[in-house]
């Protein structure tokens, strides 16, 4: 399809045509696409909304402010939780610290989990050394899997500071904790201490910990 052809498409009435027109999208080069991306992010149905928002990181280098205006927009207005985590992932996948303050703003004042997490993990690729605070909180949330998404999102992040948050959860009760807080250690394993801990997680009584732990041991 031409973009003139995928335009019109966007203004279908059929949901199943408008949805089509988005995956076509993906053929454009990123400065016949990002326009078009921009009208379907603003689509009525929330699926067209996701389609387009997904693929942001396809255009997004074409024009960056154009695009990271338009992530930031889907990520505080969207009324659909989903399009909203893909925001996010995409901020992260583009690596916009400049919209960090967003980032943190929707994790502290959304109720969804799933949006939670999203941020939580987009905060390790975004690789801006602001969200460390932000995983502090996040490893006393009550859901398990934004305390996995925080040890992960700091092992990635490689900031000095991660060490003494993690070091305690290596006697954590909760086997996956464990597990996770080896993979992050492995960022650290330089540190002497770190290698003590992780020599301590080789040791485990789960069987995954130990493999985890004697990989980022022997890892070079």
């Amino acid at each position: 399809m031409t973009p003139d052809a995928i335009r019109t498409a966007l203004g279908s009435d059929d949901l199943g045509d408008r949805l089509r027109a988005v995956n076509e999208i993906r053929q454009l080069e990123p400065l016949e696409g990002l326009p078009l991306l921009a009208i379907a992010a603003a689509d009525a149905n929330p699926r067209v909304r996701y389609a387009a928002v997904s693929q942001f990181d396809h255009c997004g280098d074409s024009d960056r402010e154009a695009t990271v205006a338009l992530l930031r927009d889907r990520l505080l207005n969207d009324s659909e939780p989903d399009v909203q985590a893909a925001a996010a992932d995409v901020l992260g996948a583009l690596k916009a610290t400049e919209a960090f303050e967003e980032l943190a703003q929707v994790y502290r004042t959304t109720g969804e989990w799933l949006l939670k997490f999203s941020i939580i993990s987009t905060l390790g690729e975004l690789g801006d050394a602001r969200a460390v605070d932000l995983l502090t909180e996040a490893l006393d949330s009550p859901t398990e899997l934004e305390r996995l998404g925080a040890i992960g999102a700091l092992g990635e992040l490689q900031d000095p500071r991660a060490i003494a948050l993690l070091l305690p959860l290596v006697s954590n009760e909760d086997w996956q904790i464990r597990h996770r807080t080896a993979r992050a250690l492995g960022s650290f394993r330089s540190d002497g201490t770190v290698r003590a801990a992780l020599e301590t997680l080789a040791a485990d009584a789960v069987e995954q910990v130990a493999i985890e732990a004697k990989e980022q041991l022997n890892a070079n």
